[in-house]
């Protein structure tokens, strides 16, 4: 269980001397009684019948209580009795040895961050709180304490009656200044002094077992008879789950206060900065992960220097977004990475440790599953990538060609899939096959202009009229400018009544069966990380699994229409085409990942372009791109 704060909180900003930090202990110790009331209920409960049957024969040995009723009684009682208790010693035993989820991490020893455990210390004896009994980095923008003092946790777990581990998120390090990680810090180490409170200390222990005994009917290797023991205990958690729940909460919100109201003496003004930080750095560390490192786990790569990745990638934001402007000027100060001993190390093992939990990848590297440097990264995931994508359209292509025409070509060309996804309409009635001595597929005179017109109002932002070019000089500019916004507003109209009529049939099979194709990968690949999770848990190896389910709790990007992965795939069948007749070269971009660099630029301009030939079954804006940068379609393209 985790708690703590990254340097967020509410309190009266330091007024008052020390009242609102005993407000928020006095308020956090009051939520702790009313939970272990709930604990004291519990066990009153359990005791009650036993209670019952000791009064019934004390009072036959008095005298009192004698006849046949009252033997019926004590019975039934003695028996009632002893059936609570051995339920109620279940669930003790239950709630007392279940395992609670304990984040993975990777460690800091003092050896290994001796400059970042003196930071803490120092921080601890300033609020006049324990230090936090270990270090440890996840791959996460947050910070929070952890208690690890079970003795399930295994190798994790610290000494009995030790403090809390605190957990700092490895992008903090890398992008925040030292001055900016202490501030954000601050808040979550003054936790540790309500976390030694005994009353509190003892709630959270409590809390704790019961939410891992939700968890241990899903267990695997349960026996049936074992398996039906579980549910039962753990109706009996979720019951008193609900009773405390609310109590429990508001403890937490009450140490969150504590440890606010604590931390507002402690670098105060660089903290208001730092908070930006924090935001920021979630931004940049979400787009890196889902952008750039989730199509190189897909490939069996995964980025060894993530950490350092996110300061390129929030240096990328700073420069692109005005809102953002200055943020890039800190990073003349010292980072916060320097408190390690080897940052670069400790970068490695936390990108591991990301793309374990983000992907569910393999604890070790090997032969498909090996780190990759950024300056590899275009040529080992970028080039890889696309022709993996281009590869799996043509093989799904082959199969409907195959179904409809055994004698189509099979030739993995870009011409094949811009003959496939135009509309009936605009295809050509004798179309002729390329040479490769043709240059391209004639193009229209006017068509070029026409299509980049098209693509350029795709690319801008929908639903805006046109200013009109110019203007009537006989005193009507403002009757021309009213016949000018019915005309359009007619047009949106008309776009809006036929936007569900305009398909493209082709386009829709291609997708449906490109979409079949990629969930049977996935599954697959799911397949094979389960069976080698399995393999893990066989051999004592501990898994990433809690209350909520098994890691990763939830996939780092939505669900993809059809569509959106046809055109992923024709994009990528261009690009190689690109690479492959002209001096196009695969790139990275830190914020949007894969890149087509063209004359050194990365080409911005062909997703409208593909889209316009797979929504609308138009290939002119493509064409007049691909004429404009000289790649040859019909060209076959070097598949994976």
């Amino acid at each position: 269980m985790r708690y703590g704060v990254s340097g967020s909180g509410f309190g009266n900003g330091g007024k008052d001397g020390g009242l609102g930090d005993e407000w928020g202990v006095r308020a956090a110790r009051s939520r702790a009684l009313a939970v272990l009331r709930v604990r004291g209920r519990a066990l009153g409960a359990a005791i009650l019948p036993a209670a019952v049957a000791v009064v019934l024969y004390a009072g036959e040995v008095t005298g009192h209580f004698t006849g046949t009723g009252w033997a019926t009684a004590r019975v039934i009682t003695t028996v009632l009795a002893v059936v609570v208790l051995l339920a109620a010693a279940a669930v003790a035993l239950v709630v007392a040895r279940a395992r609670p989820a304990v984040t993975p991490t990777v460690e800091l020893s003092e050896t290994a961050a001796p400059d970042l455990h003196r930071l803490v210390r120092d921080l601890a004896d300033r609020l006049d709180v324990p230090a936090p009994s270990a270090i440890a980095l996840t791959p996460d923008c947050d910070s929070w304490l952890e208690d690890r003092s079970h003795r399930a946790h295994g190798r994790a777990a610290v000494p009995a009656g030790a403090g809390p581990v605190l957990v700092i998120g490895s992008p903090f390090l890398w992008w925040m200044r030292v001055g900016e990680l202490r501030a954000v810090l601050a808040p979550v180490v003054a936790g540790t002094g309500p976390a030694a409170d005994p009353d509190i200390a003892a709630a959270r222990r409590f809390v704790r077992g019961l939410d891992a005994a939700v968890a241990v009917p899903d267990e695997p290797g349960l026996d049936p008879l074992r398996r039906f023991g579980a549910r039962g205990v753990g109706r009996v958690a979720r019951l008193l789950l609900r009773a405390c729940g609310n109590h429990a909460a508001e403890m937490e919100r009450g140490v969150a206060a504590a440890g606010s109201e604590r931390a507002q003496a402690v670098d105060q003004g660089t903290r208001i900065v730092a908070q930006e930080q924090v935001g920021l750095a979630y931004a940049g560390w979400d787009r890196l992960l889902t952008r750039v490192a989730l199509p190189a786990w897909r490939m069996g790569r995964w980025p060894s220097r993530l950490d350092a990745g996110v300061v390129s990638a929030l240096t990328e934001l700073s420069r692109r977004d005005r809102l953002a402007e200055g943020f890039s000027s800190r990073l003349g100060e010292r980072p916060a990475c320097d408190l390690l001993e080897e940052p670069g190390a400790v970068d490695e093992a936390a990108s591991l440790l990301a793309a374990r939990l983000f992907h569910g990848g393999p604890a070790e590297a090997g032969p498909d599953w090996a780190p990759v440097d950024w300056s590899r990264y275009p040529e080992e995931v970028v080039d890889r990538k696309w022709r993996a994508d281009a590869a799996r359209l043509h093989d799904v292509l082959d199969r409907l060609s195959t179904a409809a025409d055994p004698e189509a070509p099979e030739a993995p060309t870009l011409t094949r899939v811009l003959t496939h996804l135009t509309a009936p309409q605009d295809r050509p009635s004798t179309p002729s096959a390329p040479t490769e001595d043709d240059d391209l597929p004639v193009v229209p005179p006017g068509a070029e202009a026409a299509a980049e017109a098209r693509a350029q109002a795709r690319a801008e932002a929908p639903g805006r009229p046109e200013p009109l070019a110019a203007e009537e000089e006989d005193g009507h500019e403002t009757e021309g400018r009213d016949e000018h916004e019915a005309e359009t507003d007619a047009e949106h109209e008309i776009d809006a009544e036929d936007e569900d009529d305009v398909r493209n049939p082709a386009a829709d099979a291609l997708a449906a069966a490109l979409s079949a194709q990629v969930a049977r990968e996935d599954a697959e690949r799911e397949a094979r990380a389960a069976a080698g999770a399995t393999a893990g848990a066989a051999s004592g190896a501990a898994g990433f699994t809690g209350p909520d389910g098994p890691w990763p709790l939830a996939p780092l990007l939505p669900p993809r229409t059809g569509r959106d992965l046809l055109a992923d795939h024709v994009t990528a069948l261009v690009c190689c085409a690109a690479v492959d007749t002209t001096g196009a070269a695969p790139g990275l971009d830190w914020l949007d990942g894969p890149a087509l660099l063209v004359d050194g630029e990365r080409a911005a301009d062909l997703g409208p372009r593909v889209l316009a030939l797979v929504e609308e079954g138009d290939p002119a804006p493509l064409r007049a791109w691909l004429s404009t940068t000289g790649v040859r379609p019909e060209k076959p393209v070097r598949l994976l």
